[in-house]
């Protein structure tokens, strides 16, 4: 393991509508809050972050010309009456889904699935997804990563981590089109903070997994500095909280 996810960050046009919404859809509580970002804890203990994006580009899903580049799933006891919640909150439900789950997007237009369970006993985030163009070539980076198993490889991709926390999930999607950080064209819509004890040794490491250090992020006395996975997301290695 080089590092623990510390945080999932979503870029927002609105961060305080689009943290209310999931305060209020799936009982987060705030953190805390700073200039331009908010931080909300999950009832089991992760973190998500809403991080301010001027000129927000939302991703048009399903398509690829403006991807969603990665979504959150949960869990639902009773998931159509957490589609009718999250509609009354301000979500917008898209075309997609199946007969075990609803796809939706959030107030910022990022797509989120409701997924039906008998094991819930509320609405519970089980996965981080990320798009990817295969899941089995990647699936390895961050298990190395993060420390955690590949608990599922399939057709549809791969998968670490397992059900104590959330999982992240890499869902294999034909003509992929990578973010291009920091460009708002081609915007990260999400991203993984990554707590790391020692910086210096966690960047060889990671570099020689097979990340790219991206240039106009972070710093020495910055307190994280900024990369891409080989699939060409975002992340933040973060020292020093």
């Amino acid at each position: 393991m080089i590092g623990e996810i510390q945080s999932i960050v979503i870029d927002s046009a609105d961060v305080r509508r689009n943290a209310a919404f999931y305060k209020d859809l799936a009982g987060w509580s705030e953190e805390r809050t700073g200039d331009g970002w908010i931080a909300l804890r999950t009832p089991a203990g992760a973190r998500v972050e809403f991080q301010d994006a001027p000129n927000h580009v939302q991703p048009r899903w399903p398509g690829q010309k403006h991807p969603q580049q990665a979504h959150l799933d949960f869990l639902a006891p009773d998931r159509q009456a957490a589609v009718a919640r999250a509609i009354e909150l301000g979500a917008t439900r898209l075309d997609g889904g199946g007969e075990t789950f609803t796809v939706l997007a959030d107030p910022s237009g990022h797509p989120f699935c409701l997924c039906d369970s008998d094991k819930a006993q509320e609405i519970t985030l089980i996965d981080y997804g990320l798009d990817v163009p295969d899941g089995k070539a990647i699936a390895p980076f961050y298990s190395e990563l993060l420390g955690l198993p590949i608990t599922y490889e399939g057709d549809e991709g791969a998968a670490v981590g397992d059900e104590k926390s959330f999982m992240v999930m890499f869902q294999n999607v034909a003509d992929y089109n990578p973010p291009r950080w920091p460009d708002p064209a081609f915007p990260q819509q999400f991203h993984l903070d990554i707590a790391v004890a020692d910086i210096e040794e966690a960047e060889r490491k990671t570099l020689a997994l097979g990340a790219k250090l991206l240039q106009g992020g972070g710093g020495k006395d910055s307190g994280f500095r900024v990369y891409a996975d080989p699939a060409g997301h975002p992340f933040c290695l973060c020292w020093g909280e």
